[in-house]
């Protein structure tokens, strides 16, 4: 990775690219450590340093410290990640969003479109809750202090309003990021959201339990070669196409393969699962004080039984869903038919079809249990794993792992794709 960048470094354009993207990087942190108007920043800091569970670190790691400190930036990433998550699903359910997903570049333009109204309608839904909950004192359970100045209508409005335009701005700056910059903007912003926690992690299980933070820091590494290994993982169809003639010339005759990944639907989800989770602990002061107190001690606790089965379970089933969407085998075989290639063994058409569906499901199920045990280590560590004497969690969550890992080797490869780029420009010259 870091002969990539160096490389790219000294590609003029790729460095003009390179800090463009960590300037955008930069405001975007600025963003989320920038409290909104009338937040009291003083009782902020100190009711999250207080709060301690699996469910406020996860909050915290995922949204990069910013939505627990109602900061400019605190929605982040998530309504434009959840929006988009939403709008592949529906465009395999609505028949509209089908055609629109068919028509090229014109078709995909009024999909985005129609992406960013709904990330303005989610973020305008998470803020208001995020602004009543900080009002009535459930955000942060137990702080003495209120964390609003003022707790009037006109002043959650105004804070309910920064938000939402915050998460404007940051899906403007992930489409600027993908458009003027690397690429893979949203992506970009939600490995920065992750990663900057670390450092504040680390530092304090360092100074607390210098043997502990070793240890955690040799299973981090092991994990991150395990997702390594697993996301480079894959299944080689092989594929065989045929010779024809076309006029006076012979085409075809070569080999090639389908690649068909183990983790086949990646961090989608974990992602939806967890933003499908986190409607009870937004509900429940809203059922009332017996039903409010049953959710909010078994589905809101990341440490109890029943919240971990209905987790995994939901990544499950959400891994085969979308798995379902995004590929096809009927199109694959369609496709493969039409330009004369075949499956060696297989007859073309339904037969393959049937087999690339066949690949596909033995491949979604040992992903679907890879995402379920990984996305289940961070809430095993928080319950098991915690120090007793410094209330310190362990900060190699799964999900976290998996987002930094991806991303990682997303963004070394579209580096690596624009270095090839330019070496075949220069060739050419």
């Amino acid at each position: 990775m870091l002969t990539v960048l160096t490389r790219a470094f000294r590609v003029p354009e790729l460095r003009k690219k390179l800090l463009f993207t960590l300037a955008i990087i930069a405001l975007f942190r600025l963003g989320q450590v920038l409290p909104s108007p009338g937040v009291d920043v003083v009782a902020v800091r100190s009711c999250v340093g207080s709060a301690k569970g699996g469910l406020f670190d996860m909050v915290q790691l995922l949204s990069g410290g910013a939505m627990l400190q109602l900061s400019v930036f605190a929605l982040g990433v998530m309504p434009y990640i959840t929006a988009s998550i939403i709008m592949q699903l529906f465009a395999v359910l609505v028949p509209r969003l089908d055609a629109l997903r068919k028509e090229g570049n014109r078709g995909q333009a009024k999909i985005t479109q129609y992406t960013r109204y709904l990330t303005v309608g989610l973020a305008l839904l998470n803020a208001g809750t995020i602004v009543t909950l900080a009002r009535t004192g459930q955000l942060l359970p137990g702080c003495a202090r209120p964390l609003l100045r003022d707790e009037g209508l006109l002043s959650v409005i105004v804070i309910v309003l920064t938000m939402v335009a915050g998460a404007c701005v940051v899906m403007w700056l992930g489409e600027v990021i993908t458009e003027r910059g690397i690429g893979n903007g949203m992506s970009l912003l939600m490995f920065t959201q992750v990663v900057a926690v670390f450092p504040g992690y680390m530092s304090k299980i360092f100074l607390l339990t210098p043997v502990g933070a070793v240890v955690m820091t040799v299973s981090g590494l092991f994990l991150v070669a395990a997702v390594v290994f697993v996301e480079q993982a894959q299944r080689r169809v092989p594929v065989q196409y045929a010779k024809r003639m076309v006029g006076r010339r012979m085409y075809g005759g070569s080999s090639t393969y389908i690649p068909m990944k183990v983790n086949q639907a990646g961090i989608v989800p974990v992602i939806f699962t967890s933003s499908l989770l986190y409607l009870p602990t937004l509900a429940a002061p809203l059922l009332g004080d017996e039903a409010g107190a049953w959710v909010a001690l078994n589905l809101t606790s990341g440490t109890h039984p029943l919240y971990m089965a209905v987790y995994v379970l939901l990544i499950a089933g959400f891994a085969y869903f979308y798995v379902s969407i995004t590929f096809n085998p009927v199109e694959v075989a369609d496709n493969m038919r039409r330009f004369g290639g075949f499956v060696p063994g297989i007859r073309p058409g339904r037969p393959t079809a049937e087999y690339l569906a066949y690949v596909l499901s033995r491949l979604t199920a040992p992903g679907a249990v890879y995402l379920g045990v990984l996305a289940l280590l961070p809430l095993v560590a928080f319950a098991i794993l915690k120090d007793p004497s410094t209330q310190q969690n362990f900060p190699f969550g799964g999900t976290s792992v998996l987002i930094m890992v991806g991303v990682g080797l997303d963004t070394v490869k579209q580096i690596e794709a624009q270095l090839q780029q330019r070496n075949y420009a220069g060739f050419l010259k």
